[in-house]
């Protein structure tokens, strides 16, 4: 920092801080505020993590001269380990200090000992931080710290790591740069992202706990000048990389790497998220003696979630609860207190098993004061619109009738209770935000003002209403695909999804249990399938344009098969039973692919429309060039995704009538193109649905056609018959020819 350094150190090694289990810890900021007699009143927030003790570790004192006066805290637990293995817990406290003015900035430092056992072998850790303290041109305040922090034990399997995002969130909207610490190594194969602030690796890292030691710093976007209290200003360009950070504040964590395990699926033994939980990174708003509630949901179809542990302030709950499915949330609750004003509050979260924790979601409480009036409301959202429901109690000496949502046009409406209103995603205001992952849609409940009004004695109200979905989530039970479900989101068209079963009958009414998957069958047999499309949209069409089978759940397998391409039907089996517009049934016989191959998956690529569009993609059905296909029209169709069913596995061995071999048989290959004048009627394919190495087609492939059995069938009654008659000629002759010998014989005696 600049010359005149106001440091904050501790008198003494002697005397710092120990503990055996250090996890890591970080620090965070209250904006500075500059007090009447001059002085700056600084307030910042400490986290420790730690594995059973999570008591007052910290000795952060101020050096004779430099502090006025040091106010400290006492330190709580804000949350454990609730197994009983005491793995983790974490702590926060508050300290405040009153700095006097003739320096231009500060730093802060504490030490201890010791570092949980680490592969890194590192056992003293230090935290620091440091602020200026001039005035900023662009917002007339005191500069902020970046915002973060972590949760207390860090956990992933060492095939499974595919980078950590840290939280590195600048109150001022300051660019953050993360950087390991001078004078700490980065635990080998580990890098860190400046700019994304994410921690990635370079190749296989090693089995155990690994200590990070990083530092988060923020430089302005803009040019800005620095005004400090002794009158001396400093000018900082906002693309000089040379300049000094605006703040440095060092965040510490370990992370313990696991052995490898199977399957690195999200969801199957390390948890996913579900859309109701918040994005990493989001800002959530709240605010002064108003309880703040945070809902998180994860899935785990293979592992049993038996916590969520947790990274936030003082006097916030936990509520754990275990659901079916393999399905846990939890629900965080914090009333902000006055003193709690303006404070950006980091909160991280993981979902937590035995085996693995989820990815790491952390967000940012911003407090603020209640200046309006925001009521109690809840929001339901459904695949094409949302209804709220505004608590009236919650509201007192409010004026319904001056109540409107963004389009004024839409109205409200109100019973005893509650003040109501259903909108559209495409209607009455309603704005769309693409997050990313995920899209939201937002529409407010204001009030008004009549024009003809010169004073009001109405209060204020302004609530924001929003319903947010994922843009694509494949949801499937774990034994490979089957009862998979799927839902999309675009913009218009809101939340839709297909569903893609297996039925036991052409009545398509009783599906196959999921119990009952791997689906067995057998050669030939009839398999029945239907898709269904799910809207809330009253005028949509279901259009399937391909459907290809593949001998394992990889769509994307070179080994192939086509049963509808393009729209058309191209096996010369499948047939399509009647239905309306948001289903498509089909049937086809079972086939399976030439070779070492048992098993047999079905991926649809499925496209929703408006219904009775003439320029839409469905409304084109079977095109023969797809070149021909017309531009996506974004309000016609959606684009195209895709479904799988299966895998239909295959009942016994071969067929002991066939006189081939396995032996003598290759690999299904794709068919090769047919000419439309080669098509039957509906564009089928006039061959096998089993194909044999260069399209020629086996003896068992004869063998298993109706057409052949028929053929074989005659040839073998006329060959019967044939035989008869030489056998009748040649008994005949032999008869005759021993009539003429005893005849000779009689005769020569």
């Amino acid at each position: 920092m600049e010359a005149g350094l106001v440091v904050l150190l501790l008198f003494s090694l002697l005397g710092i801080s120990s503990t055996l289990s250090f996890h890591g810890d970080s620090i965070s900021f209250m904006p500075p505020k500059k007090n009447g007699d001059g002085t700056f009143k600084v307030t910042f927030y400490h986290r420790q993590n730690g594995r059973s003790n999570c008591e007052d570790q910290s000795s952060f004192k101020c050096e004779s001269g430099v502090c006025t006066s040091l106010d400290e805290s006492s330190v709580l637990q804000t949350d454990q380990d609730n197994s009983g293995q005491r793995r983790w817990c974490q702590s926060e406290g508050h300290t405040t200090a009153t700095i006097r003015t003739n320096k231009t900035s500060f730093s802060l430092m504490d030490a201890g000992c010791c570092w949980a056992s680490n592969v890194d072998g590192k056992t003293n850790w230090t935290s620091h931080a440091e602020l200026d303290l001039g005035r900023r041109s662009d917002s007339h305040a005191l500069n902020g710290c970046p915002v973060t922090t972590t949760v207390s034990s860090l956990r992933s399997p060492q095939n499974c790591f595919s980078g950590l995002p840290l939280l590195a969130y600048d109150p001022d909207g300051d660019h953050v740069r993360c950087r390991f610490a001078a004078k700490s190594t980065a635990p080998a194969n580990f890098t860190m992202d400046e700019t994304t602030c994410t921690l990635k690796t370079t190749g296989q890292v090693g089995i155990g706990v690994h200590v990070f030691e990083l530092m988060l710093e923020d430089s302005s976007r803009k040019n800005i000048t620095l005004t400090y209290a002794d009158g001396t200003s400093a000018f900082r360009e906002a693309t000089d990389i040379n300049s000094p950070p605006l703040c440095k504040v060092k965040l510490q964590f370990s992370m313990e790497i696991l052995p490898p395990i199977p399957n690195c699926d999200a969801g199957h033994v390390q948890p996913v998220f579900l859309s109701r939980t918040p994005s990493h990174g989001d800002v959530l708003h709240a605010t002064v003696g108003q309880t703040f509630q945070l809902y998180a949901q994860a899935q785990a179809h293979h592992a049993s979630i038996n916590d969520f542990q947790v990274s936030g302030p003082q006097n916030m709950s936990k509520v754990f609860n275990d659901d079916t499915f393999g399905k846990a949330d939890v629900t965080l609750s914090w009333t902000p207190q006055h003193s709690d004003l303006y404070r950006s509050v980091p909160v991280c979260f993981t979902a937590e098993t035995n085996q693995s924790q989820s990815d790491m979601r952390c967000v940012v409480l911003m407090v603020t004061q209640a200046a309006l009036i925001q009521g109690k409301a809840s929001v339901t959202c459904s695949p094409n619109k949302m209804m709220v429901a505004l608590e009236k109690a919650s509201m007192p000496d409010i004026d319904v009738n001056f109540l409107q949502l963004r389009d004024s046009s839409c109205s409200l409406t109100s019973n005893g209770t509650h003040i109501l209103g259903s909108m559209s995603f495409s209607t009455c205001g309603t704005k769309l935000e693409d997050k990313g992952d995920f899209l939201v849609f937002v529409n407010e409940i204001n009030s008004f003002e009549l024009a003809n009004e010169i004073i009001v004695r109405r209060k204020t109200v302004k609530i924001e209403i929003s319903c947010k979905f994922p843009k694509t989530v494949s949801i499937s039970s774990y034994y490979n695909l089957q009862n998979s479900d799927y839902v999309f989101t675009e913009s218009s068209f809101g939340s839709f999804g297909y569903t893609f079963d297996v039925y036991t009958n052409s009545n398509f009414t009783s599906k196959v249990p999921a119990i009952a998957y791997p689906v067995e069958v057998n050669l030939l047999e009839e398999i029945y399938m239907g898709i269904r499309a799910e809207s809330d949209l009253p005028n949509v069409s279901l259009f399937v344009e391909s459907c290809k089978a593949t001998p394992d759940d990889n769509p994307n397998n070179t080994l192939s098969y086509d049963l509808i391409k393009n729209g058309c039907l191209l096996d010369e089996t499948l047939k399509v039973h009647p239905s309306n517009l948001t289903a498509f049934n089909f049937e086809v016989q079972a086939f399976k692919f030439s070779g070492n191959y048992n098993e047999v998956y079905v991926t649809c690529s499925v496209i929703l429309c408006e219904a009775g569009n003439a320029f839409s993609r469905c409304a084109q059905g079977c095109v023969a060039q797809p070149a021909r296909r017309r531009k996506r029209s974004l309000h016609k169709e959606t684009v195209s995704h895709s479904i799988t069913q299966g895998p239909f596995q295959f009942v016994g061995q071969e067929d002991n009538n066939s006189l081939m071999k396995k032996s003598d048989t290759t690999a299904a290959v794709n068919p090769p193109p047919v000419s439309p004048d080669t098509k039957s009627s509906g564009g089928r394919r006039d061959f096998a649905p089993t194909v044999s190495s260069g399209g020629d087609w086996g003896i068992k492939q004869i063998l298993n056609t109706n057409i052949s059995t028929v053929v074989f069938g005659c040839i073998f009654s006329v060959a019967l018959v044939l035989m008869a008659v030489l056998v009748h000629y040649f008994m005949r002759k032999r008869k005759a020819d021993d009539q003429k010998s005893l005849l000779g014989s009689g005769w020569e005696n």
